[in-house]
This record gives structure tokens, C-alpha cells and sequence, in this order.
């Protein structure tokens, strides 16, 4: 199943996040992205924040003014069956990066999920986005020894 990167979020802390063409992505995050609440957001678990366009298109549909990285979510994503994006999902994210889905920000199912980073790189918005499966999936996470 592939998706594509509509929109690629940074900010200095807070949000709404701000569009940038390309970022790098390392173990911790995103290269110029912060977080305000040390507590609950960044570190290795919680090293990205993805969302889908989706969802956001259905919040806007019921009046919500939102937009892309206005919630937070680092990638904002579109095409991808979002009910399959579940912790301990992985996705590759353009030519280099896999990310693991940790956990739901708040809601499982319906909600902007966290990633932890297994390969880093650069992506940019336009990048394919690939919701690896089972066996794929575990050769992957085998062969960087977890």
C-alpha cells in the first residue's frame, strides 16, 4: 500500500507547524523542529508525529478550520488505509527512511500517530510513502537488529 507526502511540518516549538520543502530526518526528529513539552513530545519514541491528509480533508468537511501541520503532525500524509498504521506498523517514507509506529497521539484509529526512527534520511513533500507487511516488514526490523 503507498501513500504520498503532502505536506512536510517544522516549527520552533508549538504549533501550528510550518511547511518546509524537505527536511532531514534523524533518530530524534526532524532537523529544525522543536517541542515546548519536553514531557510528552520528541525523543526517540515519540521522533515523529504523522497524520493523515484524510482526516484532516473530513475535519474541514465538518467546519473545523484546519490544515495541514495544524495539529503538530511533522508529515501529513495522503493514500494510505489509515486503519492499517497502527503501532509496530512500518512505513518507508521516500528512497531512505523507515520509520516503527509507537503509539496513538490520543485516539487509537482515528488519530496523528508517533514513530520512532529506524533508518534516518531526508525526505520532501511528493515523496512516496510505503506501509511495509509482514514479512517485509520483519526482514527490515531484523536486519537492523533492533
Amino acid at each position: 500500500m503507498t501513500g504520498r507526502i503532502v505536506q512536510v511540518s517544522v516549527s520552533a516549538g508549538g504549533v501550528p507547524k510550518t511547511a518546509v520543502d524537505s527536511a532531514k530526518i534523524t533518530t530524534l526528529g526532524l532537523e529544525g523542529d522543536g517541542h515546548r513539552d519536553q514531557e510528552h513530545h520528541g525523543g526517540p519514541e515519540r521522533a515523529v508525529c504523522i497524520f493523515a491528509a484524510e482526516a484532516i480533508e473530513a475535519l474541514r468537511a465538518e467546519g473545523h478550520p484546519i490544515v495541514p501541520g495544524g495539529l503538530g503532525e511533522n508529515l501529513t500524509i495522503a493514500g494510505l488505509d489509515w486503519s492499517a498504521v497502527v503501532p509496530d506498523a512500518i512505513l518507508q517514507i521516500g528512497d531512505d527512511v523507515i520509520v516503527e509506529i509507537t503509539r496513538y497521539k490520543r485516539h487509537p484509529g482515528w488519530s496523528r500517530v508517533y514513530a520512532r526512527v529506524l533508518v534516518p534520511g531526508s525526505v520532501r513533500t511528493g515523496d512516496l510513502v510505503r506501509l511495509l507487511a509482514g514479512t517485509q516488514a520483519r526482514q527490515i526490523v531484523g536486519s537492523l537488529q533492533l
